[in-house]
């Protein structure tokens, strides 16, 4: 199977924050914000995979930032890290400023998708090779999260969770 590169699965949306998607202090809804999260993620994940991909698991999301009635929201999605069957996509979410176009951080995500044939079985994954200073510490991050998500769930022993022992003893 060929490697792929992060920047192959870039995959990015931009939406405008209606009244619908709004609670009443006039702020996105949290869970506005993960649907629009998980489908820009399952299409990165799908350009890395070339194929079906579902959420497996949302790891990680941080509403850092709450985002008002009318602000225009930047979704971009990146895999991080490919395992076997399984893809790690990392999505960061902005807002822009509407005067200037200049886009701040606002929060960020880390789920996990699965790739799926026609008949809904899991399939291979290509190898990701990560390039930037940036890809290679997520691609990096990746496997300890992992690692910490399968012993939390009782699929990995503690002990054979490598990297997260790295992180303690030397």
């Amino acid at each position: 199977m060929i490697s792929k590169f992060p920047k192959e699965s870039i995959s990015t949306s931009t939406k405008v924050v209606l009244p619908n998607d709004t609670n009443t202090l006039g702020k996105l809804f949290g869970g506005s914000l993960l649907a629009w999260i998980d489908e820009i993620g399952a299409v990165a994940a799908h350009r890395h995979s070339s194929s079906v991909a579902v959420t497996a698991s949302i790891n990680n999301v941080s509403f850092d930032q709450a985002i008002d009635l009318g602000a225009i929201v930047t979704l971009s999605a990146k895999v991080s890290r490919a395992f076997n069957t399984s893809m790690e996509v990392i999505i960061d979410v902005f807002v822009e400023d509407r005067k200037t176009r200049e886009l701040s951080s606002s929060n960020q995500a880390i789920l996990t998708f699965v790739a799926l044939d026609d008949l809904g079985q899991t399939i291979a994954v290509p190898e990701l090779v990560p390039e930037t200073e940036e890809e290679k510490k997520r691609f990096d991050g990746a496997l300890r999260r992992r690692q910490l998500s399968l012993v939390i769930a009782g699929r990995m022993k503690p002990d054979d969770a490598t990297e997260l022992k790295a992180l303690f003893i030397r």
